[in-house]
């Protein structure tokens, strides 16, 4: 047997990663050092998007005015199926 003496002390004293599961609980990595994130959620040097991405906007699906469109479609639809509904 080995004399190594283990010391996790330290390691559950760190600070955790702010991020969220899949499954909606906290993720129990530390963060990185000096970050509010771990390894895997965006603590690591050079994750993340570019500075001045453009392929962040790239089709404009999730803006307000395309939101505010198919919400207005939405409802002029559902009134064409109650009018429809009454007619038969």
């Amino acid at each position: 047997m080995s004399d190594h003496v283990r010391n996790p002390g330290p390691m559950r004293a760190s600070p955790r990663c702010g991020a969220k599961t899949r499954a909606g609980s906290a993720c129990r990595s530390p963060a990185m050092h000096g970050k509010n994130r771990c390894r895997m959620h965006g603590g690591a040097k050079g994750s993340g998007a570019p500075r001045a991405n453009l392929n962040a906007r790239k089709h404009g699906l999730f803006t307000t005015d395309a939101i505010e469109e198919r919400r207005r479609i939405q409802a002029v639809l559902g009134d064409a199926r109650k009018l429809l509904e009454e007619i038969k």
